[in-house]
């Protein structure tokens, strides 16, 4: 099959800068080399010309704002990062239901309560001759097993643990143990009572646990989990020390005392790390468990209530209003969240700020229009290809619900912040409604005006 025009593009743009550099470079002694300052590949984009108008944009998105596949309710919000003000909205002064645009205000909110560079580990610890205890640490990425298709970040696991352990444990002469398992980081129901009953059964997500591996799935890559994904880990973990010379009776449920003897531990990615994958590939199993690691950090508690409430708290100590919006997870998933779209741009908003360094993990997650993660197989249809590779942005989708939220650079250098929403698109227009929201972004990137 042919390769599509925008990818054979990118190949020739990417072969040419590559190209560009290799016939540039020049054989010189190591001691020179120790002191040469290699030249930027790209030059920082700076502003130039007008600054976008409310009217200017306003005409550029005129055509498409009026598209009936995006339904009775729908709107947009448009920021101009570059100068520090609103440009235009349009349908943006009631709340819509967010869908997965809604992990935009998770992540920001466990970046700016944990910071990027946070890591969760779980451990291993004796609680006596003979008696060990596998602790959840809420380790969103934590698998069985290291796989080629785990992909980028690098993944700590229960192998790993496994072999740390046994060797700590023969060191000690020790060939035989109890193993019990403690999930309790992580209080409240595992299943948010807001969601549709059939998101457990069908794996749209898992019961949220700060002990799993592979997010509860029963294999991994499946969309089937475990009813009891820590129970699952810690039968993992029990085969995995029987491989490693260690006899283990079966796991039951325990408390590791406060005290106890560490054994062995891994960690997880840095946060920053984790919140790019769960904007990159719309985790809603992540996103749910950093909702809880925000609860945690905010001294109101590990249950998805308590999240809510720290997420509140930190948005608005991010100069966020979150008086008319109604959250009830962290993923999106529940129609009962309602969310204003100059809230869903703020995030991006004060990611984009250099006050605030520490929340650039959102931006560097988010998908690529027609390139990578949930904007891999968007940006195709007529009118969007001004958007593709320039427009980066969050997805949501349930049904009859889209929107989108992230940034751009128009061709003037300005940097604009955007979110756009329709919670209203009747189901036979979906690819429709998807494709007026690709063109509106693409509009903007290629706005200037």
């Amino acid at each position: 099959m042919a390769r599509p025009a925008r990818a054979a593009f990118v190949t020739l743009l990417a072969t040419a800068l590559c190209a560009g550099l290799v016939s540039s470079a020049r054989a010189v002694p190591g001691s020179v080399q120790t002191t040469q300052q290699a030249p930027p590949v790209l030059t920082p984009a700076t502003t130039e010309g007008a600054a976008p108008t409310a009217a200017g944009v306003g005409t550029a998105l005129a055509a498409i704002l009026k598209d009936p596949s995006l339904g009775p309710h729908h709107g947009i919000y448009v920021y101009d990062a570059s100068r520090g003000k609103p440009v235009f909205s349009v349908g943006a002064t009631t709340p819509y239901t967010p869908a997965s645009t809604l992990k935009l205000l998770t992540t920001v909110s466990a970046l700016a309560t944990l910071g990027p560079d946070h890591t969760f580990a779980t451990k291993v610890v004796s609680t006596g001759k003979g008696s060990i205890v596998l602790v959840g640490g809420g380790d969103p990425l934590l698998t069985a097993k290291a796989s080629a298709s785990d992909g980028f970040p690098a993944r700590a696991t229960l192998q790993a643990l496994a072999a740390s352990t046994a060797k700590a444990l023969k060191a000690q002469g020790v060939a035989s143990v109890t193993l019990g398992y403690d999930a309790s980081l992580f209080s409240g129901p595992a299943v948010n009572a807001n969601w549709e009953a059939n998101y457990i059964p069908e794996g749209i997500a898992a019961p949220t646990s700060s002990l799993w591996v592979n997010e509860g799935r029963v294999s991994p890559g499946m969309a089937k989990r475990a009813t009891s994904p820590a129970l699952a880990a810690a039968t993992s973990f029990q085969r995995l020390l029987t491989q490693y010379g260690i006899k283990v009776g079966a796991a039951k449920a325990a408390a590791a005392p406060a005290g106890a003897t560490p054994l062995a531990q891994v960690k997880s990615p840095t946060l920053g790390q984790i919140v790019e994958y769960v904007n990159l590939h719309s985790d809603n199993d992540g996103a749910e468990v950093l909702l809880r690691h925000v609860g945690i950090a905010t001294g109101n508690g590990g249950s998805y209530a308590g999240g809510v409430q720290g997420l509140r708290a930190t948005l608005t100590k991010l100069g966020l209003d979150v008086s008319k919006a109604r959250i009830y997870d962290g993923s999106g998933l529940t129609r009962a969240n309602k969310v204003p779209l100059d809230l869903l741009a703020g995030a991006v908003r004060v990611a984009v700020s250099k006050d605030h360094p520490e929340l650039r993990h959102l931006l560097s997650g988010l998908p690529v229009a027609g390139f990578n993660g949930s904007l891999r197989q968007r940006f195709t249809s007529a009118g969007t290809g001004t958007g593709t590779g320039l427009v980066r942005a969050k997805t949501g989708t349930l049904t009859g619900v889209h929107s989108l939220a992230g940034y751009a650079r128009d061709r003037s250098g300005t940097l604009l912040v955007f979110a756009i929403a329709s919670d209203s698109v009747p189901v036979p227009k979906t690819l429709d409604a998807r494709a007026a929201l690709d063109r509106a972004t693409a509009a903007l990137a290629n706005c200037g005006c």
